[in-house]
């Protein structure tokens, strides 16, 4: 079968067009006697990264001695190009480690066009005349691979599309070659077919193809089904702060989007419900974290709180966390989350040559995560001094400062970047720093002396006197105050005591109208004169007192004249009193007591006004 799709089609006429112009002068340039005896290529189509081993041997038909091999790519395929890591083959059936790999670069040949990149692996020795060495090549590709058509409802089957040669392009000749594209599924739109061309349930087959040039190009196209979301971030900023207390707290901010084929039309979640593997194939369910042993204090948590649709468990070996976002994710759509947990510091922070260092994975947990931009942050000790940082891959480097609690100078941070990232970076790095043990001190005794200054504070604050001197101006006036205070309270209880008498001889003119014993109301009227006169005496010396303080100037007036208006009224009173009692005597009518008794009367009515006035006007001073 072939594409005949239009728009397929136009990208593989300019893709063949551009490598037939190159090819017509690259096959004049030779680099070296080197010839490519046996290549084997195996492209995986399975995730959303495109994973292509090729294993090479190398023979050395010249009598140079050659040290390094030279690997060719299209800048297309170089834009996508993730990760090249080359490594020694150790036969069929031997698992192939890509971390202890040999040194790759990017390398810069004479007399090449620049359409193309070149990057050179050192090999362990330099190959003599006849000598031969087989390697293992692996580079990892993504964004390759594009949703073709761009844009599915959600009951369509998510299609994508893979390009690249059948032929290894190759700056050496390739005397056998072969290509195998193993696929997700055996559902297979279209492909190009070409010689030598076989599928095999869900992998397809190209060559073998014998004795081919240097720079051998034949393009090919692949239209297949695959239901793998593409979980891509767009940031993800892993944060590892370092606790000499013993612990290595991660915390880590993903922004992530469902990377393929984009969501047309409405969302509906009951059909999701009922049927997820057919009206969601391609949606998020869960993601998967494989996180250190003896993982701790684990949370996963979005800008609105704790999410709670997450699994964890774990043994001596690995720690695996589920999380599930808070709703399923297709194509286009984005969602942001945390993820933190603690670790023991033991297990990740060392001593060599008097110097600490950490040693930690660079990647994400997630498996078959795509990053596009990750940044690092190591939130070191304060005073930790003479930083340096160990990468096995080139990466962006800064420092900056984070101010935490009990800080002072705040804590050096140490910050790594780097875009296009894979699960093949997720190796080790190292950050090396020096660290005085004494200084673990310091905070400790910060507390310790905040402490002790507080209760000290609050032992000085109870045992002193806080009062004002007593020799002091305001102090004294305080004092004169008080007086004057209490001798107008004085004045004014004595005053209320000459009221009572008053109401007294009032209420025995009343029980004389009423019984006539004019010899009781006498008693009466000689009781009150005594105690009158007793008031009278009591009420010198108070008022010499405020007369002779400075403090009772403004109060002094209001005193005396109630004085003077309460000896008035009981002048009046005591009047009224001997009247009314000399009529009975005389046995005087009732009608002729009144008009006797009528001006004292009036008099004594205005005096009690006035004597209330002034006690009212007294109490608010």
């Amino acid at each position: 079968m072939k594409i005949h799709r239009q728009g397929m089609g136009l990208r593989l006429d300019l893709l063949v067009f551009m490598f037939v112009v190159s090819i017509s002068f690259l096959c004049r340039t030779v680099l070296s006697d080197l010839v490519l005896s046996k290549v084997d290529r195996r492209a995986d189509l399975r995730s959303q990264i495109v994973r292509v081993i090729s294993t090479l041997k190398v023979e050395n038909g010249g009598s140079n001695l050659v040290s390094e091999v030279l690997l060719a790519f299209p800048d297309k395929q170089v834009k996508y190009l993730a990760y090249l890591g080359a490594t020694s083959n150790g036969g069929k059936g031997k698992a192939k480690d890509f971390t202890n790999s040999l040194p790759v670069q990017v390398a810069h040949p004479k007399d090449m066009p620049s359409s193309l990149t070149f990057y050179s692996v050192t090999l362990p020795k330099g190959l003599a005349k006849g000598e031969s060495f087989t390697l293992d090549v692996l580079a990892a590709y993504t964004h390759a691979l594009q949703p073709f058509p761009e844009k599915i409802s959600q009951a369509e089957i998510q299609l994508l599309v893979f390009q690249d040669s059948s032929y290894f392009l190759s700056p050496y000749a390739v005397k056998f070659q072969s290509l195998s594209v193993k696929l997700p599924d055996a559902r297979i739109e279209s492909y190009t077919k070409l010689d030598n061309t076989k599928i095999h349930g869900s992998e397809i087959k190209y060559g073998p193809y014998e004795n081919l040039p240097p720079f051998s190009y034949s393009p090919i196209v692949v239209h297949f089904e695959n239901k793998q979301p593409f979980a891509v971030a767009r940031e993800l900023v892993r944060e590892l702060e370092i606790s000499h207390w013993g612990n290595v707290q991660v915390t880590e901010h993903y922004n992530l989007n469902h990377g393929g084929a984009q969501l047309k039309g409405e969302f509906s979640r009951l059909d999701y419900q009922s049927r997820p593997h057919v009206r969601g194939a391609s949606a998020f369910r869960h993601l998967v974290a494989k996180l250190p042993p003896r993982t701790r204090s684990v949370y996963y948590r979005d800008e609105i709180g704790n999410i709670s649709t997450s699994h964890l468990w774990g043994d001596s070996k690995k720690t695996e966390l589920e999380i599930e976002p808070r709703y399923p994710l297709f194509g286009g759509w984005r969602t942001a989350f945390t993820i933190g947990y603690g670790l023991p510091l033991h297990d990740f922070l060392f001593e060599s040559q008097g110097k600490r260092f950490l040693n930690f994975t660079f990647g994400s947990p997630i498996n078959d995560l795509v990053i596009d931009t990750l940044i690092v942050k190591v939130v070191l000790p304060e005073g930790s001094a003479d930083i340096s940082v160990s990468t096995p891959f080139p990466v962006k480097q800064s420092q900056e400062t984070k101010i935490s609690h009990l800080d002072i100078a705040g804590r050096p941070v140490v910050v790594l970047q780097k875009t296009n990232v894979v699960p093949e970076h997720n190796q080790y790095f190292q950050v090396y720093y020096k660290f005085n043990s004494f200084a673990m001190l310091r905070e400790p005794l910060m507390l310790i002396s905040g402490f002790l200054f507080l209760f000290l504070t609050g032992i000085v604050y109870i045992h002193a006197d806080m009062s004002i001197s007593k020799s002091s101006p305001s102090y004294l006036a305080k004092l004169q105050w008080d007086e004057v205070r209490a001798a107008v309270q004085q004045v004014q209880n004595i005053i209320s005591r000459c009221i009572t008498l008053h109401d007294k001889l009032e209420a025995s003119l009343h029980d004389l109208a009423r019984t006539g014993d004019i010899q009781a109301c006498k008693a009466a009227r000689k009781a009150a004169d005594g105690s009158l006169k007793e008031l009278t005496k009591e009420l010198k010396p108070l008022l010499a007192s405020l007369q002779s303080s400075q403090q009772a100037a403004q109060i002094l007036p209001k005193v005396e004249d109630l004085i003077v208006k309460e000896k008035d009224l009981q002048e009046r009173l005591l009047a009224k009193h001997s009247t009314v009692v000399d009529c009975y005597e005389k046995k005087i009518g009732g009608k002729e007591i009144e008009n006797r008794v009528a001006l004292h009367q009036q008099k004594i009515s205005v005096l009690w006004q006035e004597v209330d006035d002034l006690l009212d006007f007294i109490d608010e001073i």
